[in-house]
């Protein structure tokens, strides 16, 4: 890491998406930087301000943008390859063009989030970092080798989802760049994902790990009241939460089947952006289904009140789906009964045996049907303080000490090279 000037043991932390209020990466970076105080955190397409405040408040130094000339110029390049990926994605979305000039905008968009990753990898290597570890939280799924050679930089990369395929001319820059795979290693939430990386790049280092945090804030007594005041539900009623933004990997359809098939009253509660107004519509003149909504990106402390007053989270997701879910996540962190479908062999295992979770067949409206309406007859257990690491989900501090370790591996390796 020639160049750094920083102290020993420092930690870097990349987030190309910065910039969204609330979610599953915001808090995970939050509880890192917490845990770290001093942590250097890089936003290279800005931040969210209660992002900002947040890190203001844990000690962390922030950088936006990109600090230095050639960092500027592969952030501005990224960014005009970005918007001619929106428009050649609007432009060729119908189906009367043929699938290969389809994917041209997506194939645009893998080499934008690279420059991006390299932009903050150079950005982090001007700021200084010592012998710490520099980590991108939110990493592209392709051009691996490409990000580390641009970006002068050896660092860790999680990956959250394989979905773009790499097209042969990003597979000839990604072999000309083999030599930076040597310098990165990917963290892989999922054995799914993991799957999915090493068949891509056999020869890049890559381990399992999961990228949710526990940060030991469980919902108390006095938010589990507060929540059900804030949505006027009473006590004796069921209540679920569906949270976040109807993206394509997730069942709505099977939600709506379901719902139409209640022959007991529910309270659901619906959070998120984007949602679908008319099936909102729809939901609201069910006979047995009592609606609310907060549509748009949620702060913490609205989201705990949403958790709080939920029985349950419902999660539902098509089969195959292998990625993280930061949902599944909440309900273990924050004690909250968890209803989810068994899109993902490995997670449906783990949860298996537990009481504080029920599973429906994946698809299959009766099934989720049947589940809620067990959960109006009786509530059902509540997590138990070993529920994270059923997950195999880790504290932040422990989440710290395993990025430097692996750091500290990953340097061997490249001294040795």
């Amino acid at each position: 890491m020639s160049g750094a000037q920083g102290s020993a043991g420092s930690l870097v932390l990349i987030e190309p998406y910065a910039y969204r209020l609330g979610g599953h990466h915001q808090r995970t970076l939050l509880a890192l930087a917490q845990a770290r105080p001093g942590t250097l955190v890089i936003a290279p397409n800005g931040i969210a301000r209660q992002t900002a405040a947040g890190l203001r408040e844990a000690a962390a130094q922030v950088v936006t943008g990109a600090t230095g000339y050639r960092a500027g110029l592969l952030l501005r390049v990224s960014g005009l390859l970005a918007r001619l990926s929106w428009a050649g994605q609007r432009m060729f979305r119908s189906g009367r063009w043929p699938r290969a000039v389809r994917r041209i905008p997506h194939q645009i968009n893998l080499v934008a989030r690279c420059l991006v990753e390299a932009a903050a990898l150079r950005t982090a290597r001007l700021q200084g970092t010592g012998a710490g570890a520099v980590v991108i939280l939110t990493a592209s799924e392709a051009l691996h080798g490409v990000a580390a050679v641009l970006g002068r930089l050896a660092h860790l990369r999680f990956v959250h989802e394989v979905v773009t395929t790499e097209d042969a001319p990003l597979r000839v820059l990604g072999r000309l760049a083999r030599r930076g795979e040597k310098r990165v290693i990917a963290l892989c939430p999922t054995a799914a994902v993991h799957d999915q990386v090493i068949q891509r790049c056999p020869g890049m280092a890559s381990q399992i790990r999961a990228f949710a945090v526990d940060d030991g804030l469980r919902l108390t007594p006095g938010e589990r009241e507060g929540g059900r005041a804030a949505f006027a539900i009473p006590a004796a009623e069921a209540a679920v939460c569906l949270v976040g933004g109807w993206w394509p990997h997730k069942d709505i359809t099977v939600v709506d089947q379901a719902l139409a098939r209640l022959r007991e009253p529910l309270h659901l509660i619906v959070t998120g952006h984007p949602l679908d107004d008319s099936v909102l519509a729809r939901w609201r003149a069910l006979p047995n289904v009592r609606l609310h909504t907060e549509p748009g990106p949620l702060s913490e402390p609205i989201l705990r009140l949403v958790y709080a007053a939920a029985d349950a989270a419902l999660v539902a997701r098509h089969p195959g789906v292998g990625k993280e879910s930061g949902l599944v996540m909440d309900a273990a962190r924050y004690r909250v009964p968890l209803i989810v479908s068994d899109h993902d062999p490995d997670l449906s295992a783990r949860l298996r045996d537990q009481p504080w979770a029920r599973t429906f067949t994946a698809g299959d409206a009766i099934s989720l049907a049947r589940v809620l309406e067990d959960l109006v007859r009786c509530p059902f257990d509540l997590p138990g303080p070993g529920a994270p690491k059923v997950l195999d989900m880790w504290s932040a501090a422990e989440q710290v000490t395993f990025l430097a370790h692996t750091t500290r591996g990953l340097h061997s390796k490249e001294a040795g090279c």
